[in-house]
């Protein structure tokens, strides 16, 4: 007789709707963040008289551009490992049974 646990099951289906969630507020953080170095490499030349403020601004503009882009690649790197991860739920007695 094949005896699932269904509340196992359901547990499992929240815990990767909490990890998408996670995952889209990292997101989130990441273009918050190249957002706030973009607008201080902006407000830069105005806000201070430097001699050099064009090699602050294109530093702050790539560490904006960098950041933006390791957000998103870190976004999709692990939204394709979450739903990879989705194909075993309910697989719990297969790896149980594997490790005994």
């Amino acid at each position: 007789m094949n005896n699932i646990n269904k509340d196992l099951i359901l547990r499992e289906k929240l815990a990767v709707q909490r990890t998408v969630m996670a995952n889209q507020t990292t997101l989130l953080s990441f273009i918050r963040t190249s957002l706030y170095f973009l607008v201080a490499g902006l407000s830069l030349k105005s806000l201070l008289k430097l001699e050099n403020s064009l090699w602050f601004q294109i530093i702050f503009y790539v560490v904006s551009f960098s950041t933006f882009v390791i957000g998103i690649y870190n976004y999709f790197k692990h939204s394709s490992l979450i739903k990879n991860s989705e194909n075993h739920i309910g697989d719990y007695k297969i790896d149980y049974l594997k490790n005994t």
